[in-house]
């Protein structure tokens, strides 16, 4: 396993998963199932499942669905979406998610962080900030599956995360979720400067080499959704993840001038 984590992160909406474009248009791409299949024979670090509709929708978790996912998983599991009490929490870990990421209940309650982090450790809790540019250009946190305007600060909160006892944090870019022009190295950037935890950087990958830019950027791990879902312009589905030694370049070297094409391990398409 590399020291630098490279982790898929899967939408999941129903029964199925989806991808989204700046936290819109949800597209249609498979089950979660067979998603999991695949990565498992990728040799996948870890992966991140994201309930889009529970939180908007005022719901706990699926958890027989997430304890589905869980049980066929060969690696690490993260979960987000729908959580807002210490109890939805152990029931996540007793069906076999490893970390719980929180983004919304965490603005809204910033001391639920705390409450987690006292009662499973600071290693299992992970605060989502999904972060856009304003009208007036200022980099604001957003909740609710983008869908809400907060006057959050991405650095001021991130700063009151690590003080709460968050482990991690996922810096997720809407502005460039889905696009795959690359990370917002900026964000990367100033978040992974004011904080200790580790940062996993979210939001554009659309080459290896840009995995490799977040990390120098300051990220701890690179996180994606669309690289490893899509392939070509035409967007069609199809399971892939780099080769070991295109992920240790991607990491070394500078320029990535060899780096400019999508994974290359690619295994199958993605059927229901």
């Amino acid at each position: 396993m590399l020291r630098t984590r490279v982790i898929p992160c899967l939408l999941l909406k129903g029964e199925g998963l989806v991808k989204t474009v700046r936290f819109r248009e949800p597209k249609y791409v498979g089950d979660p199932i067979n998603a999991v299949k695949l990565f498992n024979d990728l040799e996948v670090d870890e992966l991140c499942f994201f309930d889009i509709t529970a939180t908007p929708e005022q719901r706990e978790p699926d958890y027989e669905r997430i304890r589905e996912i869980a049980g066929e998983a060969f690696m690490p599991i993260g979960y987000g979406g729908g959580l807002s009490c210490v109890a939805q929490a152990r029931k996540l870990f007793q069906i076999g998610v490893e970390k719980v990421i929180l983004t919304t209940a965490a603005l809204q309650r910033p001391e639920f962080i705390s409450e987690l982090a006292d009662e499973f450790g600071s290693q299992s809790i992970v605060v989502g900030l999904d972060v856009q540019r304003n009208w007036l250009g200022r980099l604001r946190l957003r909740s609710r599956c983008g869908t809400r305007w907060t006057a959050r600060e991405p650095v001021e909160f991130a700063q009151e995360a690590q003080g709460r006892g968050a482990g991690e944090l996922l810096v997720n870019s809407i502005d460039r979720d889905g696009v795959q022009g690359g990370y917002d190295l900026e964000l990367i950037q100033s978040v992974s400067s004011a904080v200790s935890i580790p940062v996993i950087a979210c939001g554009g990958a659309g080459t290896v080499a840009h995995l490799g830019q977040a990390v120098r950027a300051g990220a701890s791990a690179a996180a994606a959704g669309s690289l490893f879902v899509f392939n070509g312009p035409h967007r069609a589905v199809l399971i892939s993840y780099p080769s070991g030694p295109q992920l240790r370049e991607a990491m070394t070297s500078s320029g990535g001038s060899n780096l400019s094409t999508p994974c290359s391990r690619s295994v199958a398409a993605l059927k229901r």
